[in-house]
């Protein structure tokens, strides 16, 4: 029987952070429910947030996004100095729904939007458990909506070329997003790119095949879902397809679609069957599937062939839109 097997640059990461493991204390991983435990340890992969960035290539601007009841949360644009395109983006970011700041992910969303010259809209929506389903969706959405009516004040686009993107629990709001958007007549979508997307809540059972290589791990997700959704993450009948795209009843009508992931991912099926139903319902999809490398890969070893492949497929990806 044919196993999987794992990138061989990757494996020489893997070989090289495992002896740097050995040299020193054991990690010891966060068990189900520890939300503290795992944002500490995503600092350690992204940093605090606190870190001064280089803006020579993209410019950042701050601004307020207005929440019904009086509230509101912030809107971080990234403005390419050398802006290409008339396309504009909005960026929700990772971190399974309960991690992740935007001070955090600057420099990966700084980074899309200088190299393929398109400036991108990132709302700071809040997290779970603190703020449940919807509120993650309701804000990103609100985020949305307030970029689309401020187009011209953020640097103007072409509302043709209006598109979402995001990573991981990111894709899940963008395919949420997208879902969103065409139920309430929101703003007219020209693409949703979903970067390795979080789209199902049953995702809980270990698979033996991948288990050894995960970065996110099922115990992770089952702590995500959890947050978002309580009581209701992998209930027979899904809390809402806006927070569950990848249960979601009807897919047409949706703008067409970018999706990526790798084999030795957790979400690997379930993007798979997404591009698979998004497909059958006349939804033009390109799906780049990479084999031998886990979730978020391309942070932990960005030097390697793989994660230059995939960076270069995403840009090609905003950039054609």
């Amino acid at each position: 029987m044919t196993e999987l097997s794992v990138d061989p640059e990757y494996a020489a990461f893997l070989a090289a952070q495992q002896a740097e493991t050995e040299a020193s204390a054991e990690v010891v991983l966060p068990a189900v429910g520890d939300i503290e435990g795992r944002r500490e340890a995503f600092k350690a992969l992204l940093g605090t947030g606190d870190e001064p960035f280089d803006e020579t290539e993209v410019t950042i601007t701050d601004h307020e996004i207005p929440l019904e009841g009086g509230q509101s949360i912030r809107g971080r644009l990234f403005t390419p100095v050398d802006r290409r395109s008339d396309a504009f983006g909005v960026y929700t970011h990772g971190g399974g729904m309960i991690l992740g700041t935007i001070e955090q992910y600057t420099p990966i969303i700084a980074g899309y939007a200088a190299a393929a010259g398109v400036p991108l809209f990132a709302p700071d929506y809040r997290l779970a458990p603190e703020h449940p389903h919807p509120t993650p969706s309701e804000d990103s959405y609100a985020g949305l909506v307030w970029a689309w009516e401020h187009l011209d004040e953020l640097g103007g686009g072409d509302r043709d070329r209006f598109f979402v993107i995001g990573d991981s629990a990111g894709g899940n709001l963008a395919a949420g997003l997208a879902l969103m958007a065409r139920d309430r007549r929101g703003p007219k979508l020209a693409k949703q790119i979903l970067i390795y997307p979080m789209l199902d809540d049953r995702t809980v059972v270990t698979d033996p095949a991948i288990a050894a290589f995960l970065t996110w791990r099922f115990e992770d997700n089952i702590t995500g879902w959890q947050a978002l959704l309580g009581d209701g993450a992998g209930a027979l009948e899904p809390v809402s397809p806006y927070a569950v795209p990848g249960r979601a009843a009807d897919l047409a009508g949706l703008p067409e679609a970018f999706i990526d992931v790798g084999t030795l991912d957790i979400f690997r099926d379930e993007d798979i069957d997404y591009a698979k139903r998004l497909l059958r319902s006349g939804v033009q999809v390109e799906l780049c599937v990479y084999p031998g490398v886990p979730h978020a890969w391309e942070l932990l070893a960005p030097d390697t062939e793989l994660a230059k492949v995939a960076r270069a497929n995403r840009v090609r990806a905003i950039r054609a839109v």
